[in-house]
């Protein structure tokens, strides 16, 4: 089987608009929940309350990214995410020491990939809330129609190419957008 890992994509420049710092289209991405494990959510305004609520962390500027997509990736390109993820949690975070830090990076990464057990191309968002007290992140995922003319997994699509929406919030549902207004049989 494949690795799989996650990848910043930008669909449109908002997440220019809504971050502090966005994170650019292609970096490596992890959720990132941990980031708000000593904030107080109702705290935060703006920019940064768009961060907790749907910002993935990109792995090279550690901006954030409102989508990721899902793409193989080598196992050098894995150990590479854990060594950058590893270095930002001692430098931003305060980890102890960069052996623990590195095993809390092996985690996160294992999570992402956890979440990238989808054809590639699949484009993962998350929604971030507080919940009794506990940070719960939800997924959900949008998947690539059926194209042979386009290459997902490289970006590069528009958003209404997307036909199926899969999430725990209700069923499975798949709409084909470009049949609307077409007459039905």
């Amino acid at each position: 089987m494949a690795l799989k890992l996650l990848r910043t994509i930008r669909l449109d420049p908002s997440d220019t608009f809504v971050f502090d710092r966005a994170a650019e289209p292609g970096e490596w991405a992890v959720p990132g929940g941990f980031r708000f494990f000593d904030v107080d959510p109702e705290q935060l305004t703006g920019k940064a309350r768009q961060v907790f609520r749907a910002g993935f962390l990109g792995l090279s500027s550690f901006g954030a990214s409102t989508l990721a997509v899902v793409v193989e990736a080598t196992g050098a390109e894995r150990e590479a995410a854990i060594g950058a993820l590893a270095a930002h949690l001692v430098a931003a975070h305060g980890a102890p020491s960069l052996a623990v830090a590195t095993t809390a990076a092996e985690d996160e990464i294992a999570f992402a990939a956890s979440l990238a057990d989808q054809p590639d191309g699949t484009i993962v968002a998350l929604h971030r809330t507080v919940e009794d007290g506990a940070l719960r992140e939800r997924f959900r995922t949008l998947k690539p129609g059926t194209r042979p003319d386009r290459d997902f997994s490289k970006g590069g699509f528009r958003a209404f190419e997307f036909l199926e929406v899969v999430g725990e919030e209700g069923p499975d549902e798949t709409l084909d957008i470009t049949a609307l207004g077409r007459e039905q049989p």
